[in-house]
């Protein structure tokens, strides 16, 4: 009985052997003619494995996973087949970008305590700054005038946020902003916003910038601007004439930009940003209090007065060191250091600053800034 079982076996294995050579001749020729029926050597035959474990789907998880996202809204962006190829497979999760954004101040912790402006002025109105500023401002000024005179915005100004944003030109970061903006979305504290940026950085790819030139901050701004890439690709200008808008290369084209970024937030031409002002002790702070909370940077504005007409403010003994505003011009009026210190009068054109970066010291320091480099 047991060798009827064997001899029952082989032939099963022989049916068997005979029908996987058959598919394999099949699919290598399909006119090969057919194997002859004979059992196969034993060390011929394959381990059976079961169909569970060779063929289950591999599930990914984690920044794996999101990769396949990232190709979804990329494909669904328009981008090109040969850049998501060429990049998105290969994209590593960067965790020194996601804990530099968590450390960001504000990011975590107790918000409400404001320190004072003075400190955080002496460290970034220095003489330094000024003096880089004001060579450079003399240099570049044959250009910088004539886009002074197309936007409105001062060669003094693009200037300053020049020399804030990147040292003039000497700091512009060295994080692979695809890279950096793929793993900020991953984190996903404000995904939307990455996921767009994300999709704006291959789009300049396939407008022709080498990923290599795509370098900046780890928030993804880059160039001389330190532009996000939606914004890159929307107001990015050509500064020298030349027909190219090179911002990461050429100052002229991203002081350029930076006169186009603040054009479009609203700059009105030959309005300062804001003045310094005397305040008299008496100035009854709840009657000017602002009760209208603002849509955009809310903590920040939380902090001006209502707007009034520079008319107004004479009114309540409130006047300008020198630079005055017009008489129907309004103004909002921050007091950085608290009462007795210098306070400011800021006009529309400050709220365009902080449209670059919504901090009222940013926004002050960049204001002075412009003010020292061209002595005022």
């Amino acid at each position: 009985m047991k060798r009827v079982g064997t001899l029952l076996l082989r032939g099963v294995l022989a049916v068997v052997g005979s029908s996987i050579g058959m598919t394999a001749s099949a699919q290598l020729d399909p006119l090969a003619p057919l194997p002859e029926s004979r059992s196969p050597p034993t060390q011929q035959l394959v381990p059976v494995v079961p169909v569970a474990t060779s063929l289950a789907p591999q599930v990914s998880t984690g920044f794996e996973a999101y990769r396949q996202r990232l190709t979804y809204i990329a494909r669904s962006g328009g981008i090109s087949e040969a850049t998501i190829a060429a990049i998105v497979p290969y994209l590593q999760l960067n965790n020194r970008v996601i804990r530099l954004d968590r450390g960001q101040p504000g990011a975590v912790g107790n918000t409400s305590y404001t320190p004072p402006f003075a400190p955080y002025r002496r460290e970034h109105v220095t003489s330094d700054l000024i003096n880089r500023g004001q060579s450079r401002y003399r240099d570049l000024w044959p250009w910088l005038s004539r886009v002074e005179q197309r936007t409105g915005v001062p060669a003094s100004v693009m200037m300053a946020i020049y020399g804030h944003e990147t040292s003039y030109g000497s700091v512009t970061g060295g994080f692979d902003i695809i890279e950096a903006l793929a793993s900020l979305a991953y984190e996903g504290r404000r995904r939307p916003l990455f996921e767009s940026e994300f999709v704006a950085g291959l789009k300049l790819i396939d407008m022709g910038i080498p990923r290599w030139r795509l370098k900046g901050s780890y928030a993804g701004a880059t160039g001389y601007p330190q532009f996000m890439p939606s914004t890159v690709i929307r107001l990015r200008a050509d500064g020298d004439g030349d027909g190219k808008a090179e911002i990461w290369s050429n100052q002229v084209d991203g002081l350029a930009s930076i006169a186009n970024y603040l054009k479009d937030a609203g700059w009105k031409a030959g309005v300062p940003w804001g003045i310094p002002v005397r305040v008299p002790s008496i100035l009854d702070r709840n009657s000017i209090r602002n009760t209208v909370a603002a849509t955009e940077c809310p903590r920040v504005h939380a902090r001006h007065s209502r707007p009034m007409t520079m008319a107004q403010w004479r009114a309540l003994g409130v006047t300008p060191y020198s630079q005055s505003i017009p008489d129907n011009e309004t103004a909002t009026l921050l007091e950085p250091d608290g009462r007795g210190q210098t306070a400011y009068l800021l006009t529309g054109n400050y709220k365009a600053i902080l449209k670059y970066n919504c901090s009222n010291f940013y926004a002050l320091s960049v204001g002075l800034l412009a003010n020292a480099i061209v002595g005022r």
